[in-house]
């Protein structure tokens, strides 16, 4: 049977990045992709799994909301009892929510129209954040941090933030949200929200507004790093421990259901 005839369906899950070297298959390190397509092979008795996420995140980064798609040899009957069966299986730091036959052609990456990340700071140390958020026990203007994030939100060349070598053919991202947000008393989470995003981009962002907030770079110094387009002129990227991918959206999919017809 060719393979472009098999059935596709979207997995939905998250992820603990503590343990694994990001979402894609690595050559010589553990993955969130090649653990899961193991278990799919096992649950669905195939030889073999090919999956396809939604984007790739960096070693150590997590996600509370990722897609990926595969094809099945045949018709999954139980998608609720082979979701049930994934999690048995597979490791605590991974969970599947969900599974459902999408279109043959629908594809969570190309397809995905926003993307959305959280990146959480704390400034007092706690044990109970370690590994889930970045600690920072230094001041930090947030009123000026802010107001060089909305720097960020228009749709232009984001070359200022991305990392070298991540082969995508064009460094422009449609912006659409950037804003801090206190969670706690010593809690801060910045929440950033494109249509696509460069490699490393949000890590690099957080760091070069940190150096705002730690009155290194102005609010107007923002908007030169912006366009000069030169990764040098921005700030470190900051730890992976503190971001989420947080939201992916797609155009069939309204309140976490298929509404395209597969007929």
């Amino acid at each position: 049977m060719d393979e472009q005839l098999w059935p596709r369906y979207f997995i939905s899950l998250s992820y603990d990045g503590s343990a694994f070297h990001g979402w894609q298959r690595q050559p010589n390190a553990i993955s969130v992709q090649e653990v899961l397509e193991a278990a799919l092979c096992k649950i669905l008795r195939q030889e073999k799994v090919i999956s396809v996420g939604c984007g790739r995140t960096d070693t150590g980064v997590h996600a509370t909301a990722f897609y990926a798609h595969f094809n099945a040899f045949e018709e999954i009957e139980d998608t609720t009892q082979t979701v049930f069966r994934l999690n048995q299986l597979l490791p605590h730091g991974i969970a599947i929510h969900d599974i459902f036959k999408v279109g043959d052609k629908d594809h969570t990456r190309f397809d995905a129209t926003e993307r959305g990340y959280h990146y959480y700071l704390h400034s007092k140390k706690d044990p109970f954040l370690y590994g889930r958020s970045m600690f920072y026990p230094y001041e930090l203007d947030f009123e000026k941090m802010n107001q060089a994030a909305q720097l960020l939100v228009f749709k232009g060349d984001f070359s200022s933030f991305c990392k070298s070598g991540g082969g995508q053919k064009t460094n422009i991202c449609d912006v659409r949200k950037a804003e801090w947000t206190q969670v706690g008393e010593h809690q801060w989470v910045f929440h950033i929200v494109a249509d696509r995003f460069l490699r490393n981009m949000v890590r690099a962002v957080v760091g070069t507004l940190i150096e705002v907030g730690r009155g290194k770079v102005s609010v107007e110094g923002m908007k030169e790093i912006i366009d000069l387009q030169k990764r040098g002129a921005a700030g470190d990227s900051v730890h992976a421990c503190g971001l989420y991918l947080t939201e992916v959206n797609y155009p069939y999919i309204k309140n976490k259901q298929y509404v395209q017809n597969i007929g």
